[in-house]
């Protein structure tokens, strides 16, 4: 899978946990991003609080388009988006192919008007 790959797929709601490798497939694909706790995790710096917020308003479309919601921590110039999917694994969580779906698609954004 490219990075194209994910920018052009749309998150399915019946979808399996990747395995390891899988994972690490996928993580080289993303600039910034690592694995912690489980969850996949990227820090976008904003020159400020309002930038901060726009960026959540900026990615609030596209996580509420493709229904796979992101924890947010939030700071006066920074958010952290940790991405994990709850249904996989019997409901215990893990990663799918979700969570680099929507990664792939917040970076893009970010790049385009925030950084």
């Amino acid at each position: 899978m490219t990075l194209t790959d994910l920018l052009e797929k749309k998150c399915l709601p019946d979808v399996t946990a990747l395995s390891a490798a899988e994972v690490t497939s996928l993580l080289a694909l993303l600039d910034n991003w690592h694995l912690a706790d489980g969850k996949i995790v990227r820090a976008f710096d904003c020159k400020n609080y309002y930038d901060t917020l726009s960026f959540i308003n900026a990615i609030a479309y596209v996580i509420h388009a493709e229904n796979h919601h992101p924890e947010l921590v939030v700071t006066y110039n920074r958010c952290v988006v940790k991405f994990d999917t709850h249904s996989v694994n019997d409901g215990r969580g893990g990663l799918s192919v979700n969570d680099f779906v929507c990664a792939a698609k917040i970076d893009t954004i970010f790049q385009q008007s925030f950084s």
